[in-house]
């Protein structure tokens, strides 16, 4: 069939349309990076970065101006509002393509990509901006850019002009103490984590290597992992500014915010394996165990416990409970005549630093037999379990002939009484478990015993206790420190 030129024509005319339509879908669907790195990469008239805004409150926000006020600045301005949940009230954003809002929990209805922010970002640089903060001034952003590409930092941040503008503080985060220590910025405008508002920009590539990119409280879980790595964030004298309508502006939103601020820092701070964090001024806030919870780690197996195998040590609210269960034990055995002695692994704490060894989990103390009947406590827990009058727990080991006194009926950190008789001037008993330090002793390392100073208080202790710990452990025991079973892991690392 031969085709006229008028449908040749309109032939040709169709095929355009659709090459034309085709290449525009595609431009449509490529990332924002490889669309703009010829006219914009290193030009300051289009965005380089996206606009993270995570730190907010569903129930009463400011988001909506915030974001207005970028996008008055850069209509192009990529912008990212994360959330848990799909925010409720709904956020009043601009349905543009350049705003997304992102939810980090999975759902049946939602590829894997969805849960996860990065696929939403296409910038090499992000901002993470905190709730009440908009920008007024033009190139804040792309200055913000220029400061970090000269080097130095790793993270550059700009206050905002709010009620709480961010402040300059050193950061020490100890893993193995579980620890992490703020303090006075000694090199202010550069220092390790910040507190209070400000709009935070680095590389994206940084951010989403970290573990825990967006966790909230942001700030917190930011700088606990940049701090940790080395990273160090300048500050700039640019502030952004405060929006018109600031959010939580009623007593009942800051202290419901307030309230659940507490709530998700805490379960950060536990999440991310931090124990107790100390703050210029000695002021102590602790996260981890105690009375009214178990401990922080479970069964102990071939004297190694798990933490140990993270090369962490004992976690400090475990050792401020068991300072706490062996002062008060001694004061109970004091007062009630019945003489005892540092033993162990405890009489090496002492002897190496004046308290428990940092990875030990519990506190032995050796006792004299005969003297058991003296104290109450001990009399009853021959016959079961006491809880006393402070909720300690007194009862008789399940492993053998010797006592246990427990932090509490729910924490199960722990002093052990090994009760010792003398023998034909040895210290022997009747229960022997398949430790190293668990052997017969000349009696005259207890006549007399001698005060030493340990966890915080002074406890008796053997005479010439350095004898008396080579003669359990090996000669330079308290100069050649180890973990309890190096057959199964060894202070150096070897297991």
């Amino acid at each position: 069939m031969r085709l006229t030129r008028c449908q040749a024509a309109l032939a040709a005319a169709i095929t355009l349309n659709l090459l034309v339509l085709f290449y525009v879908s595609w431009l449509h669907h490529q990332p924002r990076s490889s669309r703009t790195r010829g006219s914009r990469r290193g030009s300051a008239s289009g965005p380089r970065v996206t606009i993270l805004v995570r730190e907010f409150e569903a129930f009463d926000n400011a988001v909506p101006e915030l974001v207005d006020s970028f996008l008055q600045q850069e209509p192009d301005q990529p912008v990212v509002v994360v959330a848990d949940t799909l925010p409720y009230p709904p956020l009043a954003l601009p349905r543009i393509p350049n705003v997304r809002l992102a939810l980090l929990q999975p759902a049946l209805d939602r590829p894997a990509a969805a849960s996860r922010p990065e696929t939403y970002v296409a910038t090499e640089y992000v901002a993470l901006v905190p709730d009440g903060a908009r920008a007024e001034a033009p190139g804040q952003l792309e200055r913000m850019v220029e400061v970090l590409r000269a080097g130095g930092a790793r993270l550059v941040a700009a206050p905002v002009a709010s009620a709480n503008p961010a402040r300059c503080l050193a950061l020490n985060v100890s893993l193995r103490e579980w620890t992490a220590r703020y303090g006075p910025a000694p090199s202010a405008p550069r220092c390790d984590a910040l507190d209070g508002d400000a709009v935070v920009l680095l590389r994206s590539r940084d951010l989403f290597n970290l573990s825990a990119p967006l966790a909230r409280p942001v700030g917190t879980g930011l700088f606990l992992q940049t701090a940790l790595r080395g990273w160090t964030v300048q500050m700039l004298d640019l502030p952004f500014g405060a929006a018109r309508q600031p959010p939580l502006a009623t007593a009942h939103a800051r202290w419901k915010a307030e309230r659940e601020g507490r709530a998700r820092r805490a379960a950060l701070l536990r999440a991310l394996g931090i124990r107790l964090v100390s703050w210029e001024g000695g002021r102590l806030e602790w996260f981890g165990c105690n009375k009214e919870t178990p401990r922080c780690f479970g069964t102990v197996v071939g004297d190694t416990p798990a933490y140990l195998y993270e090369e962490r040590w004992t976690p400090p609210c475990c050792l401020r409970a068991l300072r706490e269960t062996a002062r008060y034990v001694v004061g109970v055995l004091e007062a009630a005549g019945v003489r005892y002695w540092l033993e162990g692994g405890s009489l090496l704490g002492a002897a190496r630093h004046g308290d428990i060894i940092p990875w030990d989990y519990d506190v032995d103390l050796g006792i004299y037999l005969e003297d058991v009947g003296n104290c109450e406590q001990l009399r009853g827990a021959e016959a079961g379990s006491v809880v006393d009058e402070r909720g300690f727990v007194w009862e008789k080991a399940v492993e053998g002939d010797f006592f246990r006194v427990q932090y509490s009926e729910s924490n199960h950190l722990h002093v052990d009484l090994w009760p010792f008789y003398p023998r034909n001037g040895v210290m022997t008993k009747d229960t022997w478990l398949d430790h190293r330090q668990d052997v017969e002793f000349p009696e005259h390392f207890l006549q007399p015993l001698v005060p030493l100073p340990f966890a915080g208080f002074v406890a008796q202790a053997p005479n010439n206790y350095r004898r008396f710990l080579e003669l359990k452990f090996g000669p330079g025991v308290i100069e050649n420190p180890e973990y309890p079973n190096p057959a199964l892991l060894s202070l150096g690392g070897s297991s």
